[in-house]
Parts: C-alpha cells; sequence; structure tokens
C-alpha cells in the first residue's frame, strides 16, 4: 500500500489552483491535507474547491499543525525566504516554487535550515522532471550530435496589469519569472562552470525588467544565449518559446514550450558519411510534470530519494541568475 504525504499549501495563488494541487491530485502519494490563505475565506474557497481536509487562515496556522509533513509554497519571490525558512524550522519537509529565492545568499541560509532541521527542501523547477527534458539529455549523452559547443534558448510571455511580477519589491520582471526557465534549461545541458555572463535589459520606470538577453561563456568553450520577458501584449495567452542546441556533429531544434505536457516534438540533425544533413523528429509523450515532481518529493520524504532538483542545481542556477540581474543593472534602481 502506497503511504500518502500529509501535504499543506501556503497560499491561495494561481500556480497553485492551476498546476500543483491538480498534480497532486494526480498522485496516489499526495493527501491534500491543509490549505491557509491570508483570509479564511479564500482558503476554505480552496478547501472546498479541492477536497482538503482543513483551512487556515494566515500561514503560521497552518505550519503549527503537527499532522502537517510537507509544504508547497507559491507565494511571490521576495517572502520566499522567510516562510521557507519558517516552514523547515516547523519540521516540515518543502517544495517551494521557482524562482526559490532572490539571491544566492537567501538560498544557502535556506538549504542550511533544511539541514538544521533534517527536513527536505526543493525548488519546484516542474518542467525538469519532463520526460522531454530526460530525452535531450540522453541524446547530448549519447554522442549523436558530438560536444555541445552553443545553446540558444527563449521564453517570451505576455505583459501584466495587476501582478506581482510588475513590483520589484515583490521580486518582479522577466528575469526572475521566465528567465530562471532558460538558465535552467542551459544549466542542465552543460555541464561546466560559467566563465563569463554579459546581460543587457529593458527596464521600466521602477526598474522591472520587461525584456533580457545574456550571453554566457563556459570553461569549456561552450556558449549559450538566452531572450526572456513580458512583452507580448496584456493579459493575453501568448507566449514564445525556443531552443537550439548545436554540438559538433549536428543539432537539435524545439519549439516546445516549457513546461509543455501532451505530445512534445523535438529535431535531430545530423550529417551523414557524405555530408548530408539528415534530419528526424521525435515525439515525446509527458503528463503531468507537476504530479512526477509531487512524485520525487514524495519519494524523497517516504524512501530516502534524492531530490531531482539538488542543492546544487538551485545554487548553481541562483547565481547564474544573480550575475545576470547584476549584469543587466537590475539591483542599480
Amino acid at each position: 500500500m502506497i503511504r500518502k504525504v500529509k501535504w499543506g499549501v501556503l497560499g491561495t495563488a494561481g500556480i497553485a489552483a492551476g498546476c500543483t494541487i491538480p498534480g497532486m491530485m494526480r498522485t496516489e502519494s499526495c493527501e491534500l491535507y491543509a490549505v491557509a490563505g491570508r483570509s479564511l475565506e479564500k482558503a476554505v474557497s480552496f478547501k472546498e474547491r479541492f477536497g482538503f481536509e482543513k483551512a487556515y487562515r494566515g500561514y503560521d496556522a497552518l505550519l503549527a499543525d503537527p499532522d502537517v509533513e510537507a509544504v508547497y509554497i507559491p507565494l511571490p519571490n521576495d517572502i520566499h525566504c522567510e516562510w521557507v525558512i519558517k516552514a523547515l524550522n516547523a519540521r516540515k519537509h518543502v517544495l517551494c516554487e521557482k524562482p526559490i529565492a532572490m539571491n544566492a545568499d537567501e538560498l544557502r541560509r535556506m538549504f542550511a535550515a533544511a539541514k538544521e532541521n533534517s527536513v527536505i527542501l526543493m525548488e519546484a523547477f516542474a518542467y525538469l522532471h519532463s520526460p522531454y527534458i530526460a530525452r535531450l539529455k540522453s541524446i547530448i549523452k549519447s554522442g549523436e550530435i558530438g560536444r555541445v559547443d552553443y545553446i540558444d534558448t527563449a521564453f517570451v510571455t505576455q505583459g501584466y496589469t495587476e501582478d506581482f511580477r510588475l513590483h520589484k519589491e515583490q521580486g518582479g520582471g522577466g528575469i526572475y519569472d521566465v528567465g530562471c526557465y532558460c538558465t535552467s534549461m542551459i544549466l542542465s545541458l552543460i555541464d561546466s562552470p560559467i566563465k563569463y555572463v554579459i546581460a543587457d535589459a529593458e527596464l521600466d520606470e521602477t526598474g522591472v525588467d520587461h525584456l533580457a538577453s545574456a550571453i554566457i561563456g563556459f570553461e569549456n568553450g561552450a556558449r549559450a544565449t538566452l531572450n526572456a520577458g513580458m512583452v507580448l501584449g496584456k493579459d493575453t495567452c501568448d507566449r514564445y518559446d525556443r531552443l537550439f542546441v548545436h554540438g559538433s556533429k549536428g543539432y537539435i531544434r524545439s519549439d516546445t514550450e516549457y513546461n509543455g505536457e501532451g505530445e512534445l516534438s523535438l529535431t535531430v540533425t545530423v550529417k551523414n558519411e557524405k555530408g548530408e544533413r539528415i534530419t528526424r523528429t521525435e515525439t515525446v509523450t509527458s503528463g503531468s510534470n507537476y504530479a512526477l515532481e509531487l512524485e520525487n518529493m514524495n519519494e524523497c520524504i517516504t524512501n530516502s530519494a534524492a531530490p531531482h532538483i539538488s542543492e546544487e542545481f538551485s545554487l548553481r542556477n541562483m547565481q547564474l541568475l544573480d550575475s545576470i540581474l547584476d549584469a543587466a543593472g537590475y539591483n542599480d534602481k
């Protein structure tokens, strides 16, 4: 019989309602035990909508419940550190939405608290659990496209009208919100220390980046470029995703959306012995990345599995984001 982990959700954010809680519901190892909101009304609404056993007014009340084993935190970026550490100190395992911290110093404090309390902390990069990502890695590892020397990727999404992503004091901006996908993809596919970072951004009058670009150089000679931003209209469903991985023997192209589910395609092109380009298209079937993420977290809690998103990886990614933000002038205002 599968042991269920009793989960608590700290907050009633849209990503919790639309993505992570449905992912919990699709796993056999999650028990939707408690939800907390800034108001009891919001918490009760989530309780009734999704079938949680308990609803709490205020996050501290949920953390004080001894039956809560693990907590999912989808709060605004600027208060991740505060509530992650509070949850860890309450001896709860924590899955925190990306980007997990505002900077590497915060992240180190968070993982230190996890170690002190002998609990698990993992960053919620659901898309990295996808079999699509596993297939990209396996193609590269096989040597089919040779040594990776260049990656280009983009994630550009809609503008917003009223959203924390527009407020700098809450950790807003495209680099934090969607740029973290690009950086994590690049670091997943290039295994080398970073040598340099060059970046620039379009900043509004408050200092929030609406569009940013970066060049990343690695010590093994590989390079990567990324574009991330929030410029495609206002409150639409428009977005633009791109991935190109170039190697010494061939390349991979894909317009699959970050965190996509269903039938996901990519093309692989290599040269044959005659120098002719041979291209094939592959399709990877992916279910709920959020369910896969929760299954991994539950395995960590119940069977001592290793977190798929490790402390080392989250720190590397956060350090890269720090470098991009600094180079783009985000921290100057």
